[in-house]
């Protein structure tokens, strides 16, 4: 049989070295010989002995969290040894290491998949003390090991040497000591132009030093179960005291 289809660059991906890799620039191969932890519903097709266990938005006080801030990630635990495949609507793939003492924020609805030697909690997104459909929450990622993450098309990453804004639905994950704070686009000059998606006129501000990851895409921030987050804009600061920390 001959085809196209079956040239190389679409054959499996082989490697000796199990853990997370790219098969393809929209699917992950995950090398299965352990643990891995992955976005709930992302699998789309595996090989060999993989038992999975859905586990809610990563234990019990995470989700508590999730269940009253909309956000956080809905897991699934994948163990045993074989190759699992995972795609999230046909969103662009990458992958990020992270080292000891790295800190990461990133929207929920962008993390797909990560080593469970990694550290995860839901923050509270400070500076967010007014109405906005971007998420009050985030998850924050810290320890050593590997992070597969989502974008709606090739990003850019800013250094943050100087005051950096971006839209707060296209700004998917940034260094987690950035200070992050909000600003009405009219005080900047922008108007409307912030935002078209929803038509709120909000940009996020992002201090410090570190980077800033920005997809080319307004779509809202799926949260939890992939719904968008407006709902929980009214919950600011009191919740983000209780569960911040």
């Amino acid at each position: 049989m001959r085809s196209a289809l079956f040239a190389a660059d679409n054959l499996e991906k082989e490697s000796d070295t199990p853990g997370l890799r790219l098969q393809n620039s929209k699917m992950l191969k995950v090398e299965l010989n352990g643990e891995i932890m992955c976005r709930r519903g992302a699998m789309v097709a595996y090989q060999g002995q993989v038992q999975f266990q859905a586990l809610g938005s990563g234990g019990v006080g995470k989700w508590l969290k999730s269940k009253v801030t909309g956000e956080g990630v809905p897991l699934m635990k994948m163990t045993g040894r074989g190759d699992v495949f995972l795609a999230n609507e046909a969103q662009d793939v990458y992958l990020i290491d992270l080292d000891p003492g790295d800190a990461i924020s990133i929207n929920g609805a962008n993390v797909l998949a990560f080593e469970s030697t990694l550290q995860y909690d839901i923050k509270f997104v400070q500076g967010m003390g007014m109405l906005s459909a971007a998420g009050l929450f985030n998850c924050v990622f810290s320890g050593q090991g590997r992070i597969a993450i989502t974008t709606h098309g090739t990003p850019v990453v800013l250094q943050v040497d100087q005051p950096t804004y971006a839209d707060p639905q296209a700004a998917i994950c940034w260094s987690a000591s950035l200070q992050t704070g909000y600003h009405r686009a009219d005080q900047l000059g922008l108007g409307t132009l912030i935002g078209r998606t929803t038509g709120e006129a909000f940009t996020m501000s992002f201090a410090g030093q570190g980077f800033v990851v920005v997809q080319p895409s307004e779509m809202p921030p799926g949260g939890i179960g992939g719904q968008g987050s407006g709902q929980q804009a009214g919950g600011g600061g009191v919740l983000g005291g209780l569960l911040g920390n």
